[in-house]
């Protein structure tokens, strides 16, 4: 590092540090050739892949793209990276393919029209199980084999995508939603011809519809068992399920909260990855005898797990307090790029509040000194996910400028048992938005938030839910930031993605046109004209999730009024993986925050 960048490095705000700081998340390995990873990392200051020789320590940039890269995956012999190529973020694409070592890109299936990703499956005989969406076919899987044309083994109008391809290639798990339920799907078995073998449904023959999801096959030729997670006991756990025989094997995994696993290389322990209150630990369990053993970690979140051939457990874990870092349970951090670390942060601390469904769990983080503080609540995505004790740049600069920052796992969060998720229905937006209302009188009552200056802040759903606040609840708030949301619920549903599609349709029980009432409900729009506080928003201009159409829309009302707001428009889409445009994003909020509330 030379004198001109330690003095640049040494004036930067410890706030844009964080963004700036090269990261990686955690490796990926190819099943055959273990020796052979690939990780994402924003070294180069945009998130791209990384190919990775263990045996010689090479590393080399995989994808250079404007906008950035995340999604890739190694073939089983290692010989190969497939990647998943959209325009500016609009993840409607095709999938490429390159060298391990390097070389030209090509496209992995030339036969397939462009898409959205529904799932990918390698196989070590060189087929490949691609799942795709359009608005126009719905969702559909085919068969690509080596030098021969893509063969569609699988179609429907609802929501569906490869789950997992067994070790020998005979088996395909398929997750879908033909029943009708995005929030719910089946599991059906199929061969490579597209026959069904089994079918797994617990949306069936009871009072209320449950969930399935595909966590793999055993890792192990000729072994037709199946990981699920089901939610037949009121949470996500793991059992093994056999398509070939039929046979159902519970898991003597006794642990509160949400339960993930994942299985060892050899087929016989699985990594269990336990979710709980905001914190997430790792054990290991043999199904033979029922063994459950604890793999340490520290406290705080791990993002994701991998066991390798050796035993060792590779994890990425980060607190609210300290860095992401990918670790070992051998003892050593995994990989550490070079350059510039991550300022710490301050903890979380935990609050319960007792709202009209339930106990809201929060995460509190404050400036030092007494309060009341000017309070930012930023509010997750999702909705079907979770705010933890995990590092995350952005509440941390907000904190580093005086204000509290409060997060809400409000009803529709996950991690907190299936009735907390799936009371998110029919009154959308409204059911979140009074446990967040709960939780903000807690604030103020307590002295922690200066009930003047509040802030309702949120991406995406958080986004949405900013926006729906704002016209809702126009007194509670000072300024509202909503980055990509949805701002006309009418408009977004046409114009989205059809996945998303199917999601409102369970959420609202229809389309627009057949629960209009619904709709209006839950739609910021239908508020705007009520709204008092200043609207910072920002949006992708290719965003299929959120689409800018109906952005445009919210903000003409609010022109309309000559409302004081404020819109930033940039070329990506549902967010942005450039780390120089996630830091311009939010001093913008930064600003607009100051400008309107004063000094803090």
């Amino acid at each position: 590092m030379t004198d001109e960048t330690t003095a640049i490095t040494e004036s930067m705000p410890d706030w844009e540090k964080r963004f700036r700081a090269p990261r990686v998340g955690l490796p990926e390995w190819a099943e055959d050739a273990p020796a052979r990873s690939l990780f994402v990392s924003n070294a180069t200051g945009t998130f791209e892949l990384y190919a990775w020789d263990r045996a010689s320590g090479a590393q080399r940039q995989v994808t250079d793209r404007p906008n950035g890269t995340t999604d890739g995956t190694l073939t089983p012999d290692g010989e190969s990276i497939w990647w998943f190529s959209d325009t500016d973020g609009d993840e409607f694409g095709i999938w490429m393919r390159q060298p391990f070592g390097g070389g030209e890109d090509e496209p992995a299936a030339p036969g397939l029209a462009p898409s959205y990703p529904g799932g990918l499956a390698l196989g070590r005989d060189g087929t490949a199980v691609i799942g795709r969406s359009t608005d126009e076919e719905g969702s559909t899987i085919h068969i690509v084999r080596p030098g021969q044309d893509p063969v569609e083994i699988y179609r429907h109008r609802e929501s569906a995508g490869v789950g997992a391809l067994s070790h020998d290639g005979s088996l395909i798990a398929v997750e879908h939603t033909e029943h009708g339920d995005a929030m719910h799907s089946a599991i059906r078995v199929v061969r490579p011809d597209g026959s069904t073998v089994a079918e797994l449904d617990d949306t069936k023959g009871g009072t209320e519809e449950l969930g399935l999801s595909v966590m793999g096959f055993a890792p192990v030729d000729g072994d037709a068992r199946l990981l699920v997670g089901h939610q037949r006991r009121g949470r996500w756990e793991p059992m093994i399920w056999n398509p070939l025989t039929g046979e159902e094997t519970a898991l003597a995994i006794e642990l509160p909260g949400d339960v993930g696993a994942d299985w060892y290389p050899d087929g016989s322990a699985l990594l269990v990855e336990h979710e709980f209150q905001a914190r997430g630990e790792l054990w290991k369990y043999v199904p033979e005898d029922g063994e459950l053993t604890r793999v340490e970690t520290p406290t705080g979140t791990v993002s994701g797990a991998t066991a390798r051939p050796d035993g060792t457990v590779e994890f990425l874990w980060s607190s609210a307090a300290q860095p992401p870092e990918v670790r070992s349970t051998s003892g050593a951090v995994v990989l550490d790029p070079p350059g510039m670390k991550a300022p710490g942060s301050v903890p979380v601390t935990d609050t319960w509040v007792e709202g009209p469904g339930g106990r809201i769990h929060a995460l509190i983080q404050k400036p030092a000194g007494d309060g009341p503080f000017p309070t930012v609540f930023d509010i997750h995505g999702g909705p079907t996910w979770h705010d933890s004790d995990a590092f995350a740049s952005a509440p941390a600069a907000w904190v580093d400028h005086g204000f509290a920052v409060v997060r809400v796992n409000y009803r529709g969060s996950t991690g907190y048992g299936r009735e907390w998720t799936d009371a998110l229905k029919h009154r959308v937006g409204l059911i979140e938005l009074e446990d967040i209302a709960a939780v903000r009188d807690w604030a103020v009552e307590s002295g922690l938030a200066d009930p003047r200056k509040l802030v309702l802040s949120g991406g995406s759903w958080g986004g949405y839910l900013t926006l729906l606040g704002l016209g809702t609840q126009p007194e509670s708030w000072a300024l509202g930031l909503a980055a990509v949301p949805v701002a006309d619920y009418v408009t977004a549903y046409h114009d989205e993605m059809e996945a998303l599609k199917a999601m409102d349709r369970t959420l609202l029980g229809g389309t627009p046109e057949e629960v209009p009432e619904r709709f209006e409900a839950s739609s910021p729009l239908t508020y705007v004209d009520a709204v008092r506080a200043p609207v910072y928003i920002s949006a992708g201009v290719n965003d299929p999730r959120c689409p800018i159409r109906q952005v445009e829309n919210y903000v003409d009302r609010l022109k309309a009024r000559n409302h004081p707001h404020e819109v930033y428009r940039y070329d990506a889409g549902h967010g942005s993986l450039v780390v120089e445009e996630r830091i311009k994003q939010l001093r913008l909020e930064l600003d607009f925050a100051r400008r309107h509330l004063g000094d803090v």
